[in-house]
């Protein structure tokens, strides 16, 4: 087996993206984006982009279980809750990875960079969001608005993506009054839902090179569980301003790749090669 590992595996692109997605991953955790450093890293590999894109999405998704199940052990998250929403979250992604192929995603950026500015704008102006947790029961309202988000959402994130960590806290706060480390733990799943609806696609499709997914997805495992602990450990205070700059730079790359036409990604690319 190890042999074969050694085959067909590259051990300096292999470390470069071991480094890269480590990182991406105890980000992620936190407050989400780690796409923004995964995505680049798997495209700098010089992988297939096809293959880059299902590879990245079965190693982020090992991630996500890590920092998902480090929130669970820590009583973060709310099972019925969660209940409630996850099928809507899965099967709005699975619309969503359909879609995409039919419609170019580039149509959704205005829409995106809208929300994001509309979430960031609401979450500085009103500096007291998400500092206590004020969730007092699941009603009909809530469950049936928290439905409506999951699918939505989860559309969202199997037809394009970015974002959607700033998304799901922001609307898990309004909906249910979570704070930020409740929002986001609840979060991690209903993410992970809608990423594991993607990867399954993805494998089907045959787009996945395990030979980097499983063992990056391990090092992912390493970097989530750090991220999702100091998360935990700190609480809304660092939550909250790690959110503001993950929903923040998010923002400012969409608005550079569709407004001015800059290659973000690809600047990314250049500089992750440099320094790792």
């Amino acid at each position: 087996m190890f042999e074969s590992f050694l085959s067909n595996v590259n051990l300096e692109t292999f470390l470069f993206l071991g480094v890269a997605c480590f990182f991406a991953a105890f980000i992620d955790a936190i407050a989400g984006g780690g796409g923004l450093i995964t995505v680049p890293a798997y495209l700098a590999s010089g992988l297939p982009a096809h293959i880059a894109l299902g590879t990245n999405k079965v190693s982020s998704s090992i991630g996500t279980v890590a920092s998902s199940l480090k929130f669970a052990r820590s009583g973060k998250i709310n099972k019925e809750m969660l209940k409630q929403m996850l099928p809507f979250s899965f099967i709005g992604a699975l619309i969503g990875v359909k879609t995409v192929v039919l419609i170019d995603s580039k149509y959704l950026y205005p829409i995106a960079i809208i929300l994001l500015l509309i979430v960031l704008i609401y979450t500085l102006l009103n500096k007291k969001i998400g500092e206590e947790n004020n969730f007092v029961g699941l009603t009909d309202n809530n469950i049936r608005n928290g439905r409506i988000m999951a699918i939505t959402i989860g559309f969202y994130d199997g037809f394009f993506g970015p974002g959607t960590g700033s998304f799901l806290i922001f609307a898990l706060i309004k909906i249910f009054k979570l704070d930020f480390t409740n929002a986001s733990g609840n979060a991690k799943f209903l993410n992970l839902t809608s990423n594991l609806a993607s990867m399954f696609l993805f494998i089907y499709l045959k787009k996945v090179n395990f030979f980097y997914s499983i063992p990056i997805g391990i090092i992912m495992i390493f970097g989530a569980t750090l991220g999702a602990k100091l998360a935990v450990t700190k609480g809304t205070s660092f939550i909250k301003p790690m959110f503001l700059i993950v929903t923040t730079i998010v923002l400012i790359k969409m608005i550079l790749e569709s407004m001015l036409g800059i290659d973000v990604g690809g600047l990314i690319k250049e500089f992750l090669i440099n320094i790792l």
